[in-house]
């Protein structure tokens, strides 16, 4: 059987890595060691972020109820301790738009959390 050399598998290997790390800085972009930390630190980054992302705009649903919520004379956290008593099941995104773009309908809110409590 004919020996198999490696050469143009690892050549496809460190293309690949050197793509990815296109558009880095200095000889990040260019040398295959650095280039290949730099591409592993950034998938590590990306992962991170993908998770960090849900929990930054839980954040900001969250401010922007308890900022409106405010406004109708309840806290956040009785706001939706009484939806949940009216049974009213809608989610924290949901109710983010509906207190920036329909601040009377938010206010109805209220009102039947107020009530149910």
């Amino acid at each position: 059987m004919a020996r198999v050399k490696g050469a143009m598998m690892t050549r496809k290997r460190r293309n690949k890595v050197l793509k990815a790390a296109k558009g880095y800085w200095g000889a990040k972009s260019k040398h295959f060691k650095m280039a290949k930390q730099a591409v592993m630190k950034s998938g590590n980054y990306a992962f991170i972020g993908r998770k960090q992302k849900k929990r930054d705009f839980r954040r900001l649903w969250i401010a922007r109820i308890s900022a409106e919520a405010k406004v109708n004379g309840m806290n956040y956290s009785t706001f939706i301790h009484g939806l949940k008593k009216a049974g009213i099941d809608l989610n924290r995104k949901m109710l983010a738009e509906i207190a920036v773009a329909d601040k009377a309908g938010f206010a109805a809110l209220c009102e039947q959390a107020k009530a149910a409590l």
